[in-house]
């Protein structure tokens, strides 16, 4: 690789990122901070979505997966993206219109306890972590690949930048950051995808590129065999995960309202289906030309390598620094996003919930999950197994407590809590054994390897089944507190008249008002 222009693509990405990052300093308000004053317009909020949302899994894992596993793989891209839809459906515009500045506010304005707001905050900050782990060991991993540095060095130096953008604007300027990331990573995968593909099919013959060789016969996958079990466990982990990530179900509280929520998620879901076609191409031309990454337990290089690969000397030295470039992109914008996520709700909680607080609650959100990425650098676990893991434990928490808590009045505070607690306490149990290297072939390894199949479906019944033993705890403003999530706003506004109007000033911000209550 050629170590000088792999360095420039990274340092212009990082110089992209702060300096759009210096527009947040025109951020002075609470709500510039928490929800960039809910004036993002759909389609830029689409973009910003969509790249938050394409993280070191999908930049660099899902290739290496396909190449390594075979076709079963093809699921997490199908998944990553179909988890929109079941978002778009269910969850988008009520989630808007609840008025909330985190799932936290959410979770005590929909059941008015405090109980439930400390549970959803200690699951929103273990999985805003947890997900920033694998986007910094990956970015390590990029930049020993690609100049050859200690693996440490990508992790703190991605930490950093996101450190300074996310203290210096808050939401409003990594809103701008994250939606140009978008088209970065788009275009820095699109574009050595083509020549790549004009190579294979004889249309372009560089010199010195290697012919094809044999596909290696896919290994078998991490359930040990039980391949149809863990393509069922994967689909429900990604389908249902998506909603559960704090940091996806944040960008909806900046929209003007549910209508323009609505809206962005259908820009996310085609911003998506176009994003998660390339994967497959690196994957699939990575068999062929590059077994060697894929036979080893490195595999998350199969995007790094192939581009220099098929195509030598200059030009493929070019392509891979455009590709190094985007996997920067992608790191930055997954971790900005996440660690606003993480200081919202430490802000809120701990810190006063003022601008001051969010800086504050910043640096543990992204210095924490610096210091266990260095601790398990070297893990040789693929990037996308790790990220899907963390999607069983986003889906067995929070798609419960939102799909229940929107759509079903009897869903009581002991419910809730009781779900989230064996949901998430069973996969996060899973994960850690996972990990551990505990579980091995057979059922036992395939059960903890993809818990979401059985997580999920033990959560939901906890929730419901603890609601219904405690029918008399129900809210009393439950069925208020629902024709407020369903009701288009000025329908809402309409009906109510004045009294609407002035809940809806106290609900600026719904969990504080009621926090002052419980004092």
């Amino acid at each position: 690789m050629n170590a000088p222009a792999n360095l420039i693509a990274v340092l212009l990405v990082v110089a992209v990122t702060v300096g759009i990052g210096g527009y947040g300093l025109r951020s002075r308000s609470t709500p510039d901070f928490y929800v960039a004053s809910r004036t993002v317009s759909p389609l830029r909020n689409a973009a910003a979505v969509s790249g938050e949302y394409i993280s070191a899994a999908s930049y660099l894992g899902i290739a290496g997966l396909l190449a390594t596993y075979g076709s079963t793989m093809l699921w997490y891209g199908i998944g990553y993206t179909a988890g929109y839809l079941v978002l778009l459906v269910l969850v988008a515009a009520p989630l808007r219109r609840s008025g909330a500045y985190t799932v936290s506010d959410f979770a005590e304005a929909r059941l008015g306890s405090m109980a439930v707001r400390r549970t959803a905050t200690v699951f929103v900050v273990l999985i805003g972590l947890l997900y920033q782990v694998p986007q910094l060991l990956g970015a390590g991993l990029a930049l020993q690949t690609a100049l050859g540095a200690p693996a440490w060095s990508g992790t703190v130096l991605v930490t950093a930048v996101v450190l300074v953008s996310v203290i210096t604007g808050g939401m409003r300027s990594v809103t701008l950051v994250q939606s140009v990331q978008y088209w970065l990573k788009l275009t820095a995968l699109a574009v050595p995808a083509v020549v790549l593909l004009l190579v294979w099919r004889g249309v372009w013959h560089p010199a010195g590129s290697p012919p094809p060789v044999a596909p290696v016969q896919p290994v078998a996958g991490h359930t040990g065999g039980h391949e149809l079990y863990g393509v069922y466990s994967l689909m429900v982990a990604t389908f249902l995960g998506t909603m559960g990530l704090p940091h996806v179900t944040a960008r909806f509280y900046t929209n003007p309202d549910g209508r323009a929520a609505r809206r962005t998620t259908v820009g996310v879901l085609g911003l998506l289906g176009v994003f998660y076609l390339l994967p497959e191409v690196y994957g699939g031309l990575g068999r062929l030309y590059a077994p060697g990454p894929a036979a080893g337990n490195r595999v998350d290089t199969e995007v790094l390598l192939l581009p220099g690969r098929l195509v030598p000397g200059t030009t493929g030295q070019l392509l891979t620094a455009l590709v190094v470039a985007g996997a920067f992109a992608a790191f930055l914008s997954t971790c900005s996003g996440l660690a606003l996520s993480v200081a919202a709700v430490l802000s809120q909680d701990l810190f006063g919930g003022d601008v001051r607080g969010f800086r504050r609650a910043a640096a543990p959100a992204v210095v924490v999950p610096c210091g266990i990425a260095l601790l398990l650098s070297g893990s040789g676990m693929s990037v996308a197994h790790e990220v899907g893991l963390i999607f069983s434990v986003a889906a067995s928490t929070f798609c419960p407590l939102l799909v229940l808590g929107i759509w079903w009045r009897r869903l009581t505070a002991a419910g809730a809590v009781a779900g989230m607690l064996v949901g998430g306490g069973l996969s996060a149990a899973a994960l850690t054994l996972t990990l551990l290297g505990v579980g091995g072939p057979g059922w036992a390894g395939a059960l903890l390897s993809e818990p979401a199949a059985w997580s999920v479906p033990a959560a939901f019944l906890t929730m419901v089944g603890v609601s219904l033993l405690t029918p008399g705890k129900v809210p009393a403003a439950a069925s208020v507190m629902l024709a407020r999530l369903h009701l288009p706003e000025a329908l809402a506004a309409g009906a109510a008249g004045r009294s609407a109007m002035d809940g809806d000033r106290s609900s600026q911000h719904p969990a504080r008002s009621s926090r002052n209550g419980h004092r």
